[in-house]
């Protein structure tokens, strides 16, 4: 039974930068990012249970070439979490990026009102660290808010995602 579950979640469909926009909105990571922003999100497991939850008060810089951003988590369980990302704008449509815990550089690419943003990082977790990779893809709702939904995988086997809302603070 536990590897039909494992089977039917990894053929679970995935967004691609190629899918049809549903907007004409652009989203432009450095500007939407660059002040304040506030996001609230939840991890949940491949069986959709709801694992953790938090909080992330996120403060951006834009220089005109790197946007650093600085998130502070708060997590339902009391735990807090810094981390710092310093993405680099490499051409019109893509970055690369780094933060504590990423193994090697972030690779994203922007396509109208989306963003994907790929990488592996070793993730604090509340007993010890757990290495993932990521498949971050954001879409930009509105002006002020941006929804993201990443796919979480260990040696190539989805084991859950996270699920985030970001409003812009004006």
């Amino acid at each position: 039974m536990w590897l039909v579950v494992v089977g039917v979640a990894a053929c679970t469909g995935k967004p691609s930068i190629d899918d049809p926009k549903l907007s004409d909105r652009v989203l432009k990571i450095e500007e939407f990012f660059d002040g304040r922003v506030l996001a609230m999100g939840q991890f949940q497991d491949t069986f959709g249970t709801v694992r953790r939850r938090f909080d992330v008060d996120i403060h951006g810089t834009w220089d005109g070439k790197t946007l650093t951003l600085v998130e502070d988590f708060d997590y339902a369980d009391g735990s807090e979490e810094r981390r710092v990302w310093r993405m680099t704008k490499t051409g019109p449509d893509t970055w690369t990026g780094s933060a504590d815990g990423v193994l090697g550089q972030a690779k994203g690419v922007a396509s109208g009102d989306t963003f994907n943003w790929v990488y592996r990082i070793d993730l604090p977790v509340p007993d010890g660290t757990l290495r993932v990779a990521f498949d971050d893809w954001l879409w930009m709702l509105s002006d002020t808010r941006v929804y993201n939904r990443a796919y979480m995988k260990k040696y190539g086997v989805d084991i859950g995602e996270v699920q985030i809302t970001f409003d812009k603070v004006r």
